[in-house]
Parts: structure tokens; C-alpha cells; sequence
């Protein structure tokens, strides 16, 4: 079976290519299913130069299907745009230039759909002690009160919320800063073909390989931000904070670089009030450096989540209530004012 997608998403795919053309512009002018004529019109207003025609905007729709068979087609089951039927939509408030408008996948696509629970379960990329531990407890009860498990597929915690919510029998997201034929971390090749074997999901923004360390860094906060826009609460297992290094009690990490991607991921939730919650429990924490940004969380939103040891069970299912009071919510809202 080949891959799957509609003419509407090799329309965007082909829009993207344009010089200056970017997804805030496609967003203000495109709803998705325009015709190529309009398309067109639509472009010449926009891209300097020589002017498109249906034509040659058909030609290079065309080269480009043929190109993505070539690359994709053994790695992919196809990509879906806006305007597909069942082209996702993501949770939370979120800015013109930040909403996805292309993704392509690997698995079930409607693990996405809004009616499905996902909860992002993140961290650093060497977690110590008993962190991973206390981090499949979490990820076990979530799975367990049904929701889905929506990680990165770095090494690490993301690792970690993939591996338990598989042993876990529970399905799990994997959002890739890789296109699908070049899977990144190497690593966890084994384990994205995993995840889709046990009826999970791979999907990523990116046809193509980067071009350079500086595109790939960009791709990392992509995805960190579609952490947040495709789940109903992010959970924060552990992380460093921006100025760890800087601390004074945090002198024997001076000279290290210390990963980010938590720290972003947490930050685009809050942009897109996304609600959140962090692992720590401050007998166990208080003096880990791999629970700065945890405390920092704490200390930043009184509101918070926080799922300690003993409370797990608890935290876990008012999490799970107040995201179903929410679904609940914006359904009833849909059918009065959709």
C-alpha cells in the first residue's frame, strides 16, 4: 500500500516551497480544498519575481509527488495538511506561525484526534537516582486511567515515556525533529518501529534531511513545541534550569552543556496555556540539580501539578478529570455554537 494523501496536502506542500512563503501566510490565506486558480492568484500577490502560473505550479506539484514517493514511501504512510478531514488540531492559543500545517506520519494518525486523551511526559536526556523509576509510576497510572503517551523520542526521559507506556500495553506519540526515512536519535530506531508495531504513532514536520547544525537546533524547537500543542497537560519529570550552571550550589556543573528541550517545551505550554504538572517532591529534591526547573515551575505557577510519590494515584486522576471536563466543555460548546 502506497502513501496516503490528498491533493488539498500536495497543494500545501507545493505552497511551502514558494520563496517567503511561510506558515502564518498560508494560515491568514489558506482554509485548505482551494483551487489551484486561486492559489495562484493568491501567491502573485505575495512572491517577487517572475510570476506562477496553474501551470507551473502543477508542473512542480507533480515533480514533487514523484520526489516524495522516491524518499518516503518505504518509511511513511502518508502526510496530511490543513484541510484535511483528518489533518489534527492541535490544543491550546497559539500564534499564526506556530500552528502545524503539514505533517507526516507513521502509525495511527487519529491518536491526535481531540477526543483522545495525550498527555506529554518529558525530561532531561540523563536522568540519575531514582528518577526514571518515579517517571514509569507516572507514565503506568497515566496509561492505566487511559490516556496516550506523547514523547520526543530523545534519549532519556522521553525514552523512558515511550518504553513504560508500551510495557504498559498503552500506545504512545513519537514527535520526531527528523523526517521519517532518518530517525533521530539513531538510537531509538528500534524503538520508533516499536511504537508503530504496537499500534502508536510517528510523525514529524520534515520530508527531508537538514542542511546544517543550525537548521537541525531549529528543528529541535519545532518539535518541543508540538510537545505541547498536540497534548492536554505536559508533565515535567526533570529538568535543568536555564541558569543551572550559574547557581552557586550547582558549581560541579560549570563547563557543561546542559539540554534545553524540556525547558522549551514547557514554555510554549505556558504560551499556548496548556496546563502542567512536574514530578518533585521536595524531601526527595530539594538539593537535585536535575529538579531546578521543577522548583522554578513550582515557585512560577501556584497552580501547578505536582505528583510526588505518594500522591500519584490522586494527581494523576484529576488530571485526567479536568481534561475530560474540558473535552466535555468545548463538545457542548461546538454543538451550541458550531
Amino acid at each position: 500500500m502506497g502513501m496516503i494523501y490528498t491533493e488539498n496536502a500536495l497543494n500545501i506542500f507545493t505552497v511551502k516551497t514558494y520563496k517567503g512563503i511561510g506558515n502564518a501566510w498560508i494560515v491568514k490565506n489558506l482554509k485548505g480544498n482551494e483551487p489551484i486558480s486561486s492559489i495562484v492568484v493568491l501567491l502573485n500577490k505575495t512572491v517577487k519575481g517572475e510570476p506562477t502560473s496553474v501551470e507551473e505550479f502543477d508542473r512542480l506539484k507533480r515533480s514533487y509527488e514523484m520526489r516524495l514517493k522516491e524518499n518516503l514511501e518505504a518509511f511513511s504512510d502518508g502526510f496530511v495538511a490543513r484541510g484535511d478531514y483528518n489533518f489534527p488540531k492541535y490544543r491550546g492559543n497559539v500564534k499564526e506561525s506556530e500552528q502545524p500545517i503539514l505533517l507526516y506520519y507513521k502509525g495511527n494518525i487519529d491518536l491526535l484526534n481531540l477526543e483522545n486523551t495525550n498527555i506529554s511526559v518529558i525530561g532531561l536526556l540523563n536522568p540519575e537516582g531514582d528518577i526514571e523509576d518515579r517517571e514509569r509510576n507516572i507514565v503506568d497510572q497515566f496509561v492505566k486511567s487511559g490516556a496516550t503517551i506523547l514523547s520526543g523520542l530523545a534519549l532519556g526521559c522521553d525514552t523512558i515515556s515511550h518504553q513504560q507506556a508500551l510495557e504498559s500495553n498503552g500506545k504512545t506519540i513519537a514527535i520526531l525533529p527528523s523526517s521519517l526515512n532518518k530517525i533521530l536519535p539513531a538510537r531509538n530506531k528500534d524503538l520508533a518501529h516499536k511504537i508503530v508495531k504496537e499500534g502508536g504513532l510517528l510523525i514529524s514536520e520534515y520530508h527531508d534531511d537538514f542542511k546544517s547544525q543550525m537548521e537541525l537546533s531549529s528543528r529541535y524547537k519545532e518539535r518541543d513545541r508540538l510537545q505541547a500543542l498536540f497534548c492536554d497537560t505536559i508533565v515535567l519529570a526533570a529538568s535543568y534550569s536555564q541558569n543551572s550552571v550559574d547557581r552557586a550550589e550547582n558549581q560541579h556543573l560549570k563547563g557543561n552543556k546542559l539540554d534545553s528541550g524540556a525547558r522549551l517545551a514547557m514554555g510554549y505550554a505556558k504560551e499556548y496555556n496548556i496546563p502542567r504538572a512536574v514530578m518533585y517532591d521536595q524531601t526527595l529534591d530539594a538539593n537535585n540539580a536535575m529538579f531546578d526547573l521543577n522548583r522554578d515551575l513550582i515557585k512560577e505557577q501556584r497552580d501547578i501539578s505536582v505528583i510526588q510519590q505518594h500522591n500519584v494515584i490522586e494527581i494523576v486522576t484529576n488530571i485526567m478529570l479536568k481534561n475530560s471536563v474540558a473535552k466535555n466543555t468545548v463538545t457542548v460548546q461546538g454543538k451550541l455554537f458550531g
